[in-house]
């Protein structure tokens, strides 16, 4: 495949060099003469673990070749990949301009072109970037995207110092798109990177790299903070970051990573407290750590807000206590939400079949009991109750029993999700609402 790539930087140079082992003939476009110039002299632009002998090889076999003529280049190719950099502005935004230049020289190039060329966007940009550069392409061009040109998203995961690895052994090969023939052309591309290909929506696509790094910062600081609390008490850091890795079931794992409700229960709570009271007793600021607890509180906050918006008086609540399969009602964050509704005047009913009143012990009873005193007077023992009493129900545990239940829903009742639920007519219920979904 005859391939341009646009922007000889970090991710061009990169890219350039590997697909061009690969097998592609490839072409680099930069408004610098100097990097076209290193690249026309089998030269990387930058320093990179194995670059420099793969950007020589494949110069020499005649698969690599750089030029200023942008114009050319689309011509010449068939994919153009969109590998310019976007650099914070002073107030935190991105700067796009390379992108939007670029978008403008490959629209130039594709108005002289016939047939159909594709444009992957391997730059990390914001959501509603690459409706912009599909704009501005056939503006400049005159043609139709879908039909004359298409432009994917196409994130790049890729780490200085292992780079070249990380080209060829990626997480996974992320496509971006709203057209299906654009697939094949970018599986094509990648044939010899070993890593799944997905296939996803373009904000998906173009949003994945930011939570990914932002994730990845999370981690560092968070590491550093548990490391200083360490540190304070004579604990062995690394030892212990060793042992909480070793734990694949919950602690490396997907488990806790799913948008929803605020938690609760017996344990985080409690235990969160604890570290930040261990730290603070040595003098310690750990933002991170002292965050999570206002961050939960603010999840609280969302729902109660949009319980509010929705400006309807009688809500029921599938779930009251923190998790599904379980009567804990300690820390339950729901019931914070309650117990303001209820101080606003609002008309409650709450279905747990695994919470009865006359059942609960020990703290769990006496928990319920000062937080809400009167719960038993909103408790009820049938679902049909819920359902003949709310103009909203609000879901907040993943409970087996509601999945057929909420499928008798109707279509005036509005049904609040806090746990992404797949229940039969979830798509086709009218009056259906995500949390964060």
């Amino acid at each position: 495949m005859n391939v341009s790539i646009f922007g000889l930087g970090y991710v061009g140079c990169i890219s350039l060099g590997c697909l061009a082992q690969d097998g592609h003939t490839c072409v680099g476009v930069d408004v610098l003469p100097s990097k076209v110039d290193f690249i026309n002299q089998g030269k990387p632009t930058v320093i990179e673990k194995d670059i420099d002998g793969i950007i020589r090889e494949q110069h020499r076999a005649g698969r690599i070749q750089a030029t200023v003529d942008s114009t050319w280049a689309v011509l010449n190719s068939a994919v153009s990949i969109v590998c310019v950099g976007t650099p914070s502005t002073g107030n935190g935004h991105l700067n796009l301009q390379a992108i939007f230049r670029v978008a403008e020289q490959i629209g130039q190039g594709i108005k002289e072109k016939d047939g159909e060329h594709v444009v992957v966007i391997r730059s990390t940009v914001l959501p509603g970037t690459n409706a912009k550069v599909r704009d501005i392409i056939a503006a400049v061009s005159g043609k139709t995207h879908g039909r004359h040109f298409l432009v994917v998203s196409n994130p790049e995961f890729l780490r200085e110092g292992s780079a070249v690895q990380d080209f060829y052994q990626p997480p996974y090969t992320l496509i971006g798109t709203d057209v299906p023939s654009a697939v094949e052309p970018l599986r094509e591309l990648y044939r010899k990177v070993d890593a799944p290909l997905i296939i996803t929506d373009i904000a998906t696509a173009e949003l994945v790299k930011y939570v990914n790094n932002a994730f990845h910062a999370f981690k560092i600081t968070f590491a550093n903070e548990v490391g200083n609390i360490c540190k304070k008490i004579g604990v062995d850091s690394h030892r212990l970051m060793e042992i909480f890795c070793m734990d694949r079931k919950l602690n490396i794992s997907p488990c806790y990573l799913k948008p929803g409700f605020a938690y609760g229960g017996s344990c985080l709570p409690k235990d969160m407290k604890a570290l930040k009271t261990i730290a603070h007793d040595h003098y310690l600021e750990c933002p991170v750590l002292e965050s999570i607890e206002r961050s939960n509180e603010c999840q609280k906050r969302i729902v109660l807000d949009q319980l509010l918006e929705l400006q309807k008086h009688r809500i029921g609540f599938l779930g009251l206590s923190f998790k599904s399969g379980t009567d804990d009602l300690r820390y339950s964050p729901i019931l914070d939400v309650i117990e303001i509704l209820l101080g606003k005047g609002f008309d409650i009913r709450i279905y747990d079949r695994n919470v009865h009143l006359s059942r609960l012990v020990g703290a769990n009873r006496e928990y319920i009991l000062k937080k809400i005193p009167l719960v038993s007077r909103f408790l009820v023992n049938d679902l049909s109750e819920i359902l003949g009493h709310s103009e909203v129900i609000v879901l907040v545990n993943p409970e087996r029993e509601f999945e057929p239940f909420l499928s008798t829903v109707p279509a005036h009742t509005l049904i609040y999700d806090l746990c992404n639920l797949k229940f039969a007519e979830r798509s086709t219920h009218q009056n259906y609402i995500g949390l964060a979904w």
